[in-house]
C-alpha cells in the first residue's frame, strides 16, 4: 500500500493505492496523517473504531471524516492504520485501528475536513485507488 500527497488549490489532496480496499483505506489514511505531521513520535497508544455506510465511497468519506473527529476528541494524531472492509447486503463497514499520537508531542498542522471535491475510489487493475482533498 502506497500513498503519494498530491498539491491542490488552497487544500491537499491525497492519492493512495493498495492491493485490497481495507488497504487503500489504511493508506489514505497514513496520507491524511502525513498531511498534518510530518514527524511522527513512537509514543501512542492503538485504538480501534467501526464505521458503517451505505456504499464504498460513503464508507471512505465517513471513516476519513472519523478519524478528524478522534483527533479532535482524543486530543491525538491517528497514525499507523489498519483496516478491514467488509459488505453485507446493502451496508459496508470498516474495521480499523490507529496508533494515537498525543497532540501535545508532535507539531501538528490542522485538516478541517475530508471533501467530496474530486473524490475517487476506484477498482484497477492491480487493487484499489483513491484520490481525496481535505479542506485545510
Amino acid at each position: 500500500m502506497s500513498y503519494w500527497l498530491r498539491d491542490h488549490t488552497a487544500d491537499v489532496a491525497v492519492e493512495a493505492e493498495s492491493d485490497s480496499l481495507g488497504g487503500v483505506f489504511a493508506a489514505v489514511a497514513d496520507g491524511l496523517a502525513a498531511t498534518m505531521c510530518e514527524e511522527i513520535p513512537a509514543a501512542g497508544e492503538r485504538f480501534s473504531l467501526s464505521v458503517e455506510a451505505e456504499g464504498r465511497d460513503a464508507l471512505l468519506f465517513d471513516y476519513l471524516d472519523q478519524l478528524i473527529y478522534e483527533r479532535d476528541v482524543r486530543s491525538v494524531l491517528p497514525v499507523d492504520h489498519e483496516a478491514a472492509v467488509s459488505r453485507m447486503g446493502d451496508r459496508w463497514t470498516v474495521d480499523a485501528s490507529a496508533r494515537g499520537v498525543p497532540l501535545e508531542a508532535v507539531d501538528a498542522r490542522e485538516i478541517k475536513a475530508v471533501t467530496y471535491s474530486e473524490f475517487e475510489l476506484e477498482r484497477t487493475d492491480g487493487g484499489w485507488r483513491a484520490y481525496v482533498v481535505f479542506d485545510v
